[in-house]
């Protein structure tokens, strides 16, 4: 049997299921804790964040948790060859994505074109947690942040209980502890709000993770053109490519989330990336056709 509970946070839906009934309190606790935490030292939408407050061009002592956060996205944008870019948050706002995603309104005018600094720009000496930004750069750590908190959660809360747990925020999914004889059963979707009769395939997830990345949702409207969170940093632009939707499975959330975001900034090239990653991943084209991966099981029809 599973039990779970959702909730609201990091601006967007989040739920914790458990093996054990009698755990589910605790480890809800738990993992609204840790999120706390991140949000508090990552957001780009708190004036009083960890993050907003590191001044740019000033070498700045950070905390462990956001030391790790930024260490992550690094790692992120070099594994992903920087289609994985922390530093497109500039982008971000002047196409309006500039609060909580539910607070978002269409309208405003046609964005202008802002160049992404790059990740290289970002100067983090681990050993000492001190960071240094380029003046006027705007780190967002919404995607790799999100992925590192499902990661995080699902391993505080299966170690504190005693129990299996699931963590699920906005299709970032991160398990730990034992699965239950059939495994975590996860439906995919382009929309994590999809209701549990509407999904494309239900998979069984035994370890590790599974991260869906989309343009399909998060959008809204600027100057008469559609927008979506997904930049593609080489023009700090929506990225546009073959895929809709891209859903892969790794050991941790963060690898997964990694490469299903690179994967629709990459477009046609991205199945040649999964293959050499050894990833098992299903893509959904513009088109609704969809192309599965390495291990990834078939659809039962």
């Amino acid at each position: 049997m599973i039990w779970s509970a959702g909730f609201r946070a990091l601006g967007t839906s989040a739920l914790v299921a458990v093996t054990r009934r009698s755990r589910l309190p605790d480890a809800l606790l738990l993992v609204v804790s840790e999120l706390d935490r991140i949000d508090a030292a990552l957001s780009r939408f708190r004036e009083d964040s960890e993050l907003m407050q590191v001044p740019g061009g000033v070498p700045t002592a950070v905390s462990p948790l956001l030391a790790e956060a930024l260490g992550t996205a690094l790692d992120a944008a070099a594994a992903s060859g920087g289609l994985v870019d922390p530093t497109v948050g500039a982008s971000l706002v002047e196409l309006g994505y500039d609060r909580d995603y539910p607070e978002l309104v269409d309208g405003g005018p046609s964005p202008k074109p802002v160049a992404v600094p790059g990740w290289r720009t970002i100067r983090l000496d681990r050993p000492s947690r001190t960071l240094r930004l380029s003046p006027g750069t705007l780190v967002d750590l919404g995607a790799t942040g999100k992925a590192l908190a499902a990661d995080r959660a699902a391993r505080a809360a299966a170690s504190a209980c005693g129990s299996g747990v699931l963590v699920n925020l906005g299709g970032d999914v991160a398990v730990a502890g034992a699965a239950p004889e059939a495994g975590w059963p996860v439906g995919i979707a382009d929309d994590h709000r999809t209701s549990p009769d509407a999904v494309a395939q239900t998979v069984a997830v035994r370890s590790g993770a599974l991260a869906t990345s989309s343009v399909t949702v998060r959008t809204w409207r600027r100057g008469g053109e559609r927008m979506h969170h997904l930049i593609d940093p080489r023009t700090g632009r929506p990225a546009e490519g073959r895929w809709r939707t891209a859903t892969v499975a790794a050991d941790s959330c963060v690898v997964a989330n990694t490469a299903s975001t690179a994967a629709l900034v990459a477009g046609e090239d991205a199945v040649d990336r999964l293959a050499r990653a050894g990833l098992s991943a299903r893509l959904v084209a513009a088109d609704g056709s969809v192309v599965t991966l390495g291990a990834w099981p078939r659809a039962v029809a």
